[in-house]
């Protein structure tokens, strides 16, 4: 366990307090990083004031990049790849907050499973949906559609003490990985601001590699509120799906059946938000969420 070193990647924007809370996590960690390497794409100094403090104080090794050019999360994470020297590679969001053991138990799970490739912990702090919205789910998000993840997710509490779960995805705010198995490869620079699918994308370009959550490696997530969009909620949705489908899934026939049945899904949801509210806002969020998709394969 001990032979493995791990750079932090953390990619931050207009969120101070939420850094500092992130770093103050990584600080207290019972195995710590070789390194934080921060990207920041803020327009103040405040973030770089705060972290930087914290983590002298705590004896860690800070590479600071403040630069408000930087387009984007996937931009950022492939700045910080460049950076990178750690044996392991730790990307995390800067709205969350790990339990002391987090790089304990990923570093456990790499020497337990030397094939690994990839290890991810689990959110503890998201709550089931309404049934509604599951049902709907369980209905129209089929084959590569489908996220294993939020389910593990809702039950983190029951899976507190569980071996780790070979999964097909991570998300970006707690994703780690080899660096000899990932040196080579970059997030999907077409995607800007709030880049839906990138974590996924990455994920999917490494084939058939195992990747694996680990349970016991567990942070809360705190989704700060900058950068996020403020329409209907299908258009970020289907940006990603989209995204996905174009740049990986739009081969067979199957993955077209999941495609469409997924859009005649979405079609139900914006169809009816639209006639609650009089508005037809819902639909025109969904349909720009296509058109980017759309436009960043085109790239």
């Amino acid at each position: 366990m001990g032979s493995l070193s791990v750079s932090a990647i953390i990619p931050t924007k207009n969120r101070p307090d939420d850094l500092e809370r992130a770093v103050r996590s990584l600080c207290v960690q019972t195995v710590p990083a070789c390194e934080l390497i921060i990207i920041d794409q803020s327009e103040s100094s405040e973030g770089k004031k705060r972290a930087t403090r914290l983590a002298q104080n705590f004896d860690l090794a800070v590479v600071y990049r403040w630069d408000p050019a930087i387009s984007g999360g996937a931009a950022a994470r492939n700045c910080a790849m460049d950076l990178a020297k750690g044996d392991v590679w730790l990307f995390l969001d800067d709205d969350i907050e790990m339990e002391p053991d987090f790089i304990e138990q990923l570093l456990i799970t790499y020497r337990e499973y030397p094939k690994a490739v990839g290890v991810s912990g689990i959110i503890t702090n998201y709550h089931r949906p309404p049934t509604s919205f599951r049902l709907w789910s369980q209905c129209f998000v089929r084959g590569p559609f489908r996220d294993e993840r939020q389910p593990l997710y809702w039950k983190a509490a029951e899976l507190r003490g569980s071996r780790p779960i070979r999964v097909a995805r991570f998300g970006g705010g707690l994703m780690s990985f080899r660096s000899q198995a990932v040196r080579d490869l970059r997030f999907d620079t077409a995607l800007h601001g709030v880049s839906d699918g990138e974590d996924v994308d990455f994920c999917v370009r490494l084939g058939a590699a195992l990747l694996l959550m680990n349970p016991r490696s567990r942070l809360a997530h705190y989704h700060g509120p900058s950068e996020r969009l403020t329409d209907h909620w299908t258009r970020r949705a289907i940006r990603a799906q989209w995204f996905l489908y174009l740049r990986h899934w739009n081969r067979g026939a199957g993955n077209k059946v999941f495609a469409a049945w997924l859009i005649l899904g979405y079609l139900l949801v914006v169809a009816f938000s639209a006639l609650s509210h009089f508005s037809t806002a819902p639909l025109k969020a969904f349909l720009t969420g296509l058109n980017e998709a759309r436009a960043v394969c085109r790239t």
